[in-house]
């Protein structure tokens, strides 16, 4: 199992850098204190409904909890558990910066008579220790939201079509545009089975209609160009750090034309090692 414990300067993007972690794969808990740690590893390791890759917050927010960090970390050790350390940081200006603007409290701030310059200088001293013994620092002070991603995905991405999930959807557009799409193609310019009574009855699921869709030679010329479209953006979305992206294909009823489609750019992405998924919204419509 892949254990990373994820802590670090409150403000300093735990939970941007949390949210990146699922979007990459990690089941990812927040706000757990220390000493529970070794008992949510056991309950992980021991568990098939958990994912093998998962990671847990913990911070200062657990106030007199997070002093028994280190002593976590020896019972994992003692236990011979794996285990890795991510520390977001950032500088004195940035973080006073981000809480002003945002007008959140410091964990610390009562203890620092509301000071917000002296609580995050008594964090900093408080989780020295704890970032010197980490196996990744990421500082966050000049680094955009995408760029955090970006950080994530290099660190604990073992293939990079797995920062990105497609969703191929067929829909017909007389029921209307999927709110969701990210892109939209009408194939409403090839030819209609629907216009071939044999073919009529059945979906773009089934041989004869696939087949007659795929085979046409207006087809032929669309499937290169939407393959290399795809092809050629799809870097260009992980690089800018989407991790979802939504490709809705549509006919006139979404029984046909749609549905032939969306499911060869999902078989193509698969194939080609993205994670893909493909649904029919209006297949079962009359």
């Amino acid at each position: 199992m892949e254990f990373v414990i994820l802590t670090g300067l409150s403000g300093a993007g735990k939970t941007r850098a949390m949210h990146a972690m699922e979007d990459i794969g990690f089941y990812c808990v927040d706000n757990l204190p220390p000493a529970l740690i070794p008992v949510f590893y056991d309950l992980c390791d021991k568990s098939e409904g958990i994912q093998r890759r998962v990671a847990v917050v913990t911070d200062t927010r657990g106030g007199e909890l997070f002093k028994s960090f280190f002593s976590a970390l020896e019972t994992l050790k003692a236990q011979n558990e794996p285990y890795k350390i991510l520390f977001m940081d950032a500088s004195e200006p940035v973080l006073v910066n981000r809480f002003q603007e945002t007008r959140r409290k410091h964990p610390l701030s009562e203890a620092m008579q509301g000071s917000l310059e002296q609580a995050v200088r008594l964090e900093r001293e408080m989780l020295r220790p704890v970032k010197e013994v980490s196996d990744y620092v990421i500082d966050t002070s000049n680094i955009p939201a995408a760029g955090l991603k970006a950080r994530i995905s290099d660190l604990f991405l073992q293939n990079d079509n797995d920062a990105i999930t497609v969703h191929c959807i067929s829909f017909g557009f007389k029921y209307g545009l999927p709110l969701e799409s990210d892109l939209v193609f009408d194939v409403r310019c090839l030819p209609n089975p629907f216009y071939v009574e044999e073919l009529r009855e059945h979906t773009g699921l089934e041989a004869p209609v696939r087949d007659y869709v795929m085979n046409c030679k207006e087809t032929e010329g669309f499937k290169t160009r939407f393959t290399d479209m795809i092809d050629y953006m799809l870097p260009l979305y992980i690089q800018e750090g989407k991790s979802q992206l939504v490709i809705a294909v549509g006919c006139t009823g979404g029984h046909h034309r749609s549905v032939a489609l969306a499911q060869y750019m999902h078989d193509h992405l698969a194939a080609n090692g993205i994670h893909a998924t493909v649904s029919h919204r209006d297949i079962t419509k009359q």
